[in-house]
């Protein structure tokens, strides 16, 4: 029996699975079979006697990764997984409070509350205080609430607070805290927390699970936040095996609270003198490993490996650079072409992309070109709330009849306006055969008739503001003067990725040509609507799939396209003035780098429109850490800016391209300067004798240089 399961590992998969019973920290590359080891240590543990089914306790971070845990283990020894400690750090500690409920402070049958039922319970709050939902957006307070609980703190025990804003948060928090007692509810943050509390004041109950739980496996250990990693302290104790498997160059998750120096401290914590390594992967071709160890090198403070495979090192990596985003766009969907002609799967291939904002060109010319394809983990860019949201003001500043844009946006942002004064409106519209608009024109003058009228005022001054601007200035006025804008700025959680998509939409509407430019509002309105309504691809058709290098963790593909590697996106602007963002920035092209099987291709535009604006950046540092020899640079025509079509237009863009030659330099060309370093040429000025270019050095910023003296400074690059 025991012959059987260990059959087929590897040395080091084998050293991990058959470890003393004491803690270990296994760092497991991608693709160097991590679940494998860990499911195949819990089965080891059992069929040797070491442990039995009540006295393991196994943590993972998703349900997903729970199930294949639990189905993985059924098929290697007969046990019944289902009554085993199995499961996600909520799913344990909810089963935790159901047994020691009266000891947790808790009903028997209390309820959790999802996101939304959460910021649902923060609204009464809020209306019951008297607080205003405009100062205080209840997402805003749900994340300050849930950001406290995940770091451990209670209202009482956070720091003074420096302003009188964050004092009232404070108050919120404890105010919500109380309510959620009364009323016998717990939302997600509050499951971990609370059973933290619960272990760590009873001393007695604590001593009983670490005496049950000897051998504690967790999962995906890079990702834990301080306070899971307290809680998985306070069951292991100090003599129990706490056995952890993670990777810290694939720790992403800081914006969720990750702390990577969880891994230094469980080696410090424990005595253990050296992780167990993974190094063999079972995945990738040799030349894409020694990419991503290349380029994670550039880290400091890793604990450090090198993966390796004897598959063979498979083909260079291929790098196209396009002279816009839509001709790195269309490279891309015709090269997926080529590889199905080539007899590749669609589901085999994956578009990573660093923000969703991204995905608006690159779903264009798919659906321009008839290829199948499915956002992997979110939605298509026009099915997006806040594009939705935003289109639905557009419709009502040119017809404000418009009923379904009309209870869209009525109160969002909030402004008051609730469902009962919605009815009212709807009662009105139906008895008197108007529509919702002409109701709200006469509503009445009480306090929620008040809050009509305010939206009436708003639109009507939208329409006026809008009647002799051009598409673009259009959608930017009712994204910045319907409130979105501030709505989306005070969403510390989501509210830059919905920014992002915003002024995406105003980049669509620069590009737009209408066939009448008079119609142009109706024709862009149109062509979002047919395009939302195309649905993407189901799950069973074979279709290319896109998604960010975050929702790609944990999956793999054949062929991966990484775009817009430039700097400023990837990595992203955020993280220039942090050592730390840059460095989680590079993991996270490793994660990317590491999801291709067999083909790897980078791709990045030499001028790309972002917040409404044309942009010229410089090539993403992450592809010239890659060592050259692995590279296979594809030719790309570079041609100068032409009037931006959208990817929308029925008839490709003509090509527009002027004589652009400047003292052998040209707008758009790639050099290096023998003191500010690499950068581009963006724009030009004089002739002859006398030139001077300006050029966007990525250390140095935007230059005017007159090549009478630069000249013997700069080189192509």
């Amino acid at each position: 029996m025991n012959d059987k399961l260990l059959a087929g590992l590897n040395p080091e998969q084998l050293s991990a699975v058959t470890w003393p019973a004491k803690s270990a920290l296994v760092l497991a590359g991608a693709g160097s079979g991590k679940t494998r080891v860990l499911t195949t240590r819990i089965a080891w543990l059992l069929s040797t006697g070491q442990a039995s089914p009540a006295g393991v306790l196994a943590v993972t971070f998703t349900n997903k990764a729970a199930r294949e845990m639990q189905t993985r283990l059924a098929a290697m020894i007969p046990v019944n997984v289902k009554a085993m400690w199995i499961g996600t750090f909520h799913g344990l500690c909810n089963r935790l409070l159901r047994i020691h409920y009266r000891d947790a402070g808790l009903p028997q049958t209390f309820q959790i509350l999802d996101s939304g039922e959460q910021q649902s319970a923060i609204k009464r709050l809020l209306k019951a205080l008297d607080v205003s939902d405009e100062k205080f957006p209840p997402k805003a307070v749900q994340q300050f609430i849930n950001g406290n609980k995940e770091a451990g703190v209670r209202a009482h025990a956070i720091p003074a607070p420096m302003n009188p804003y964050e004092a009232k948060l404070i108050e919120l928090y404890a105010a919500y805290d109380a309510q959620c007692n009364r009323e016998g509810v717990a939302d997600f943050a509050e499951l971990l927390l609370r059973s933290y509390e619960l272990l760590s004041r009873n001393e007695a109950l604590a001593a009983h699970y670490r005496e049950r739980f000897r051998h504690v496996l967790v999962d995906e250990f890079q990702d834990t936040n301080r306070l899971q990693y307290a809680w998985l302290k306070l069951l292991a104790g100090t003599d129990n095996a706490l056995f952890a498997v993670g990777d810290d160059d694939q720790s992403i998750y800081a914006f969720r609270g990750a702390e990577v120096g969880n891994m230094h401290a469980l080696l410090r914590d424990y005595g253990i003198s050296a992780p167990i390594r993974l190094e063999q992967n079972y995945r990738s071709a040799g030349t894409i490993l020694d990419a991503a160890n290349a380029l994670i090198e550039h880290n400091d403070g890793r604990l450090g490996k090198q993966l390796w495979t004897d598959a063979g090192s498979g083909d260079p990596i291929r790098v196209f650079e396009g002279f816009s985003d839509g001709e790195e766009a269309q490279f891309i969907v015709d090269e997926v072409k080529s590889l199905v002609r080539d007899g590749w799967n669609l589901s085999d291939m994956a578009v990573l992309y660093r923000s969703n904002a991204q995905s608006r060109i690159l779903e264009h010319v798919l659906v321009q070109a008839g290829v199948a394809y499915r956002i992997y983990g979110g939605l298509r860019f026009f099915e997006r709330q806040e594009i939705k949201h935003a289109l639905a003001y557009l419709r009502l500043a040119i017809n404000p009849d418009d009923d379904n844009a009309l209870l869209r946006v009525i109160n969002v942002p909030s402004r008051g306006i609730g469902a009962r004064t919605v009815e009212n409106l709807q009662t009105a519209s139906r008895e008197r055969g108007i529509s919702l608009w002409q109701a709200a024109c006469g509503a009445g003058t009480g306090r929620t008739g008040g809050k009509v009228a305010e939206f009436v005022l708003l639109v009507e001054k939208l329409r006026a503001r809008c009647e002799h601007l051009s598409l673009a200035e259009k959608i930017s006025l009712v994204v910045d003067d319907s409130g979105l804008r501030a709505m989306y700025e005070a969403d510390r959680k989501e509210g830059e990725e919905r920014l992002a998509n915003l002024d995406e939409l105003v980049n669509a509407a620069l590009g737009f040509m209408p066939h009448e430019p008079e119609l142009a509002v109706v024709e862009f309105l149109t062509q979002a609507s047919l395009e939302a309504g195309d649905h993407q691809a189901d799950a069973s058709e074979d279709a290319l799939q896109l998604m960010t290098v975050h929702a790609s963790k944990g999956l793999e593909f054949d062929a991966v396209f990484i775009g817009g590697l430039e700097e400023g996106l990837f990595p992203h602007e955020n993280s220039f003035s942090d050592s730390k963002g840059l460095q989680e920035e590079r993991r996270l092209m490793y994660v990317a780098i590491t999801r291709a099987r067999k083909r790897l291709y980078f791709s990045s535009a030499q001028s790309r429109m972002l917040h409404g604006q044309s942009r010229y950046p410089i090539r993403s540092r992450f592809v010239d850490e890659v060592p050259a020899e692995l590279l296979q640079h594809l030719s790309a025509t570079v041609k100068t800016a032409a009037p931006r079509r959208a990817a929308w237009q029925d008839e490709p863009a003509p090509a527009f391209v002027r004589n652009n030659s400047l003292a052998g330099w040209r707008i758009g060309q790639a050099l290096s300067h023998s003191k500010f370093g690499s950068g581009v040429v963006i724009s030009a000025e004089g002739a002859g004798d006398d030139v001077r270019l300006q050029i966007n050095f990525a250390e140095h910023g935007i230059k005017w240089l007159d090549l009478r003296y630069a000249a013997d400074k700069l080189t192509p690059a």
